[in-house]
């Protein structure tokens, strides 16, 4: 009977220390808003955020408050430098894991401060129906239905309200540097794929508070024609050859920054296909990360490793 209430005491113990410790660790989060009040252009907006997971990644719809998840690294190790974080998904969700959480994690455990980037994206209906049906259209399904005129227009606004986040983002962690213990000449940008569209969309027009330092592009992103800024930050970009798209789009973004002078990394792997993200898949391009760390290295942004 000892023996029972024992262990009894000792379920009950463990279960409130995990308790406790999943309290801290969301007392400890730090999620910023982007813009002081509602987001301009989206007034009256009455979609509900949704947070879901495909398979065990969690992915985010909906958006209509921008916000900025911090992942700051202790003080012993931080660099200084900082990367807002901008997930990809067609602007129709967030890979909120795979493009961004994971990836603010490895930075930060290498004194990188990141912010993973919720951005304002298209509507995709309040059930799971009306997202298989909003969605059919970006994942190619032959059964998409045709757009109705309202969300035509919507595809054409939703890019340019999800880049003035990204410029609004940039200015918030500029804004709050001492705060977060970054320099303010230390803050770059990396998006993937639509996140990369807003990446770029920040790098390509910009005030000095919201301009980049540096940039990265992977699987996404150009300059939509215009020519490359005088002030363009030093880039990388990173796509596998398999992604026909992107990769085209990337090796144009390259030979551009390349001719206008601009500091420009590319790298290409033969296979990896769209949106692999920080998903292992048993090739070489499950290393990607490590190539951008060592271009980190190159520009100062990260300690060399012992």
């Amino acid at each position: 009977m000892e023996n029972h209430v024992s262990r009894l005491v000792g379920i009950t113990f463990c279960l409130a220390l995990l308790c406790a410790t999943s309290v801290s660790v969301r007392a400890q989060e730090q999620v910023i808003p982007v813009w002081p009040g509602v987001a301009p252009g989206s007034e009256g907006w009455t979609r509900q955020e949704i947070e879901y997971l495909n398979g065990r990644q969690k992915m985010v719809r909906n958006i209509v408050k921008p916000t900025l998840s911090a992942f700051l690294p202790d003080k012993s190790r931080a660099t200084g430098a900082a990367i807002v974080v901008c997930p990809g998904g067609g602007f129709h969700f967030l890979s909120w894991d795979s493009e961004g959480t994971k990836v603010a994690a490895w930075l930060k455990e290498r004194g990188v401060a990141a912010f993973v980037l919720k951005y304002r994206l298209i509507d995709t209906g309040a059930t799971e129906e009306e997202y298989r049906k909003r969605t059919a259209r970006l994942l190619g399904r032959p059964d998409a239905p045709e757009l109705t005129p309202a969300e035509v227009q919507e595809r054409r606004v939703i890019p340019a309200l999800a880049i003035a986040d990204g410029r609004q983002a940039m200015k918030v962690v500029r804004q709050r540097a001492a705060d977060f213990g970054v320099a303010p000449d230390r803050i770059g940008i990396l998006g993937f794929s639509a996140g990369g569209a807003v990446a770029m969309g920040v790098v390509m027009e910009h005030d000095a508070e919201s301009r980049p330092d540096f940039a990265c592009a992977i699987y996404g992103g150009g300059t939509g024609g215009q020519p490359v800024p005088a002030d363009a930050p030093p880039l990388f970009i990173l796509v596998a050859n398999d992604d026909k798209g992107a990769a085209a789009g990337s090796a144009k973004l390259y030979s551009d920054w390349n001719a206008a002078g601009k500091p420009v990394e590319l790298h290409v792997y033969s296979k990896g296909g769209h949106g692999f993200g920080m998903n292992r898949r048993g090739l070489p391009v499950d290393s990607w990360i490590d190539r951008l760390g060592d271009w980190l290295e190159v520009q100062g942004l990260l300690k060399p490793r012992a």
